[in-house]
């Protein structure tokens, strides 16, 4: 099998590569449009981050020989890629996917990973490509299916926003987050509003492999207390001291984040459906403004309470609204 990756990050790599040791031919996109060259191939992975799908889309245009004859696979984080891929390609090319396999790249750029986790997929189309699920399974990573791709990118979307967008405006890692009692209330409020704009949108949310997203979004409907101590524990045994990805691109003094197609698409779709999400909409916020004027976030770094104040402001604002 062919198999084209744009992305050679953590993801790319990770996906690639296994394909790659069970002898498939891998090959990975060059960063340079210019450099493209065609190629006729079975599978194509996109594995680049939200803001870079457009490009994505530019380089497979130009790579693909016979864009009919390839399956596109998206593993990327967020929601909408696969909307911008299926206007494209069309939408029975398309994959939708889920990996909660916790990646990495080392010090030589080779892939390395956990053995927890695995792969999730659902088709945009009508098409199953039921061969795609095969393939990654000779690989020995865990396989699953879904019939609904929007199940399946809000759900992994549930997952993400846990623990990101706050610690990377307080610039804390998620052990620490976990014991700010002000503005962990506001994090389970967050997941709470991403289970009602699901609700709204009739998504249903879905267990993903190592994940029980379903329990989840049970545990942040009981009382606050309650829904803290549980979360509190799962938070930060499961991340713990690892830099959520959002709190690595502020660090690493990105002028772009994923912020947009996770908190942002909360706070969107919200507004859509006639959803309060003002602790989203905060995030979303905050976390843009930081990445796009870095000496912000003096404002906020180690600071809950200017960002506990913020979010106050939006939900009285809101308030303001429904009573107008």
């Amino acid at each position: 099998m062919k198999v084209y990756v744009v992305g050679a990050g953590a993801v790319g790599r990770y996906l690639g590569d296994s394909l790659a040791k069970i002898g498939n031919d891998v090959v990975y996109a060059p960063r340079e449009l210019a450099a493209v060259e065609g190629i006729d191939a079975d599978l194509a992975i996109v594995a680049v981050k939200s803001f870079d799908t457009d490009g994505a889309i530019e380089t497979l245009k130009r790579a693909l020989n016979d864009p009919a004859k390839t399956t596109i696979v998206t593993p990327q984080n967020g929601v909408g890629n696969e909307e911008k891929l299926a206007a494209a390609f069309g939408a029975d090319a398309i994959m939708a996917c889920a990996l909660t396999v916790p990646v990495g790249v080392d010090r030589n750029g080779q892939s390395e990973a956990s053995n927890a986790g695995g792969i999730a997929f659902a088709p945009v189309g009508t098409s199953a490509h039921n061969w795609v699920l095969a393939a990654f399974g000779s690989t020995g990573i865990a396989v699953q299916s879904a019939s609904d791709y929007r199940s399946l990118k809000w759900s992994k979307l549930a997952l993400n926003v846990v623990a990101n967008a706050a610690c990377a405006i307080l610039n804390v890692l998620p052990e620490r987050l976990v014991h700010l009692d002000d503005v962990f209330d506001f994090e389970i409020r967050a997941i709470r509003e991403v289970g009602a704009v699901m609700k709204a949108q009739g998504i249903a949310p879905m267990d993903l492999p190592r994940y029980p997203v379903r329990a989840l979004q049970a545990v942040v409907k009981m009382p606050t207390p309650v829904a803290k101590a549980i979360l509190a524990s799962r938070v930060a045994g499961a991340r713990g001291r690892k830099p959520p990805s959002l709190l690595q691109d502020l660090r690493a003094a990105k002028s772009q984040t994923e912020v947009d197609v996770l908190n942002g698409a909360v706070a969107a779709a919200g507004r859509a459906a006639g959803v309060r999400t003002p602790v989203n909409a905060v995030y979303a916020r905050i976390v843009s403004d930081i990445a796009n004027m870095p000496q912000l976030w003096a404002k906020y770094r180690e600071r809950p309470d200017a960002l506990g104040a913020e979010i106050r402001a939006e939900i009285a604002r809101d308030q303001r609204a429904v009573h107008a």
